[in-house]
């Protein structure tokens, strides 16, 4: 599902002002995954004054609504996700795609050739979705009381000149 064509599609880089909305709308991404995982995931007590200061953390609007986010952390040699939240009422309509795809533009125009991220592997759906987004398993580690799943994605070669 798609939104509106009247409702503009934008991402804009976070700013200190925006931590306490970060804060508020990955909480609510997240917390349909306590009850199956029986703890807040980590990404719902992150310190996101300090997040939007030192990572890269890019906003999507609908409209004038926050309806997503995407935290980035450049590591030199690869571009690392480090969170990826949508709204609860603005999941399924493709910003997830959207955020991803921002991503790795933003990792070209960083010169980096790869994407990493990693999720907790009882989010088998999350798992699935980088899948579909070439996203490859690298590894599985013990975490808490369950697994996290590491994955990575190498970037298309810019082209050279011609």
């Amino acid at each position: 599902m798609t939104e509106p064509a009247t409702q503009p599609v934008t991402i804009r880089r976070a700013q200190a002002a925006d931590a306490g909305a970060v804060r508020a709308l990955t909480r609510a991404a997240y917390a349909r995954w306590v009850p199956l995982i029986g703890r807040e995931p980590m990404p719902m007590r992150a310190d996101y004054e300090h997040a939007v200061r030192a990572h890269l953390v890019d906003l999507l609007f609908v409209g004038d609504e926050l309806a997503g986010l995407i935290e980035m952390i450049d590591e030199g040699d690869h571009l690392l996700v480090e969170n990826v939240a949508i709204a609860p009422d603005r999941q399924g309509h493709g910003h997830g795609r959207t955020l991803l795809d921002h991503a790795e533009q933003v990792a070209a125009s960083l010169g980096r050739p790869e994407m990493r991220l990693y999720t907790n592997k009882a989010f088998a759906g999350n798992v699935a979705f980088y899948g579909r987004r070439g996203y490859a398993i690298d590894r599985e580690e013990p975490f808490k009381e369950g697994f996290t799943v590491y994955m990575s994605k190498r970037l298309p070669a810019p082209p050279g000149p011609r």
